[in-house]
């Protein structure tokens, strides 16, 4: 048995780091390993990180402080799409 997989896995993380230090600002270097792990938990939930965030930053201004947690990985579900006749 090897480990292969899980290296490839943190490899991301171990790269990030660099990056973390050089994040412009306190706030910025304390944000990235929290975006970085909410990427994570997507791709662990088969959903694709890119559609996950633009959908999240659409919604959250209007969801209620108690529905927050609606929008983690784990418990997000995708928007219903637009039906093919309505679209432009």
């Amino acid at each position: 048995m090897t480990n292969n997989a899980a290296e490839r896995a943190l490899r991301g993380f171990a790269l990030g780091k660099k990056s973390w230090l050089f994040a412009g600002s306190n706030r910025g270097a304390e944000r990235a390993p929290v975006m970085a792990t909410l990427i994570m938990t997507a791709r662990i939930n088969n959903i694709g990180p890119k559609a996950w965030r633009v959908d999240v930053f659409a919604r959250i201004a209007d969801m209620p402080q108690n529905r927050l947690h609606e929008l983690l990985p784990s418990n997000w579900t995708p928007p219903a799409s637009i039906p093919s006749t309505q679209a432009a």
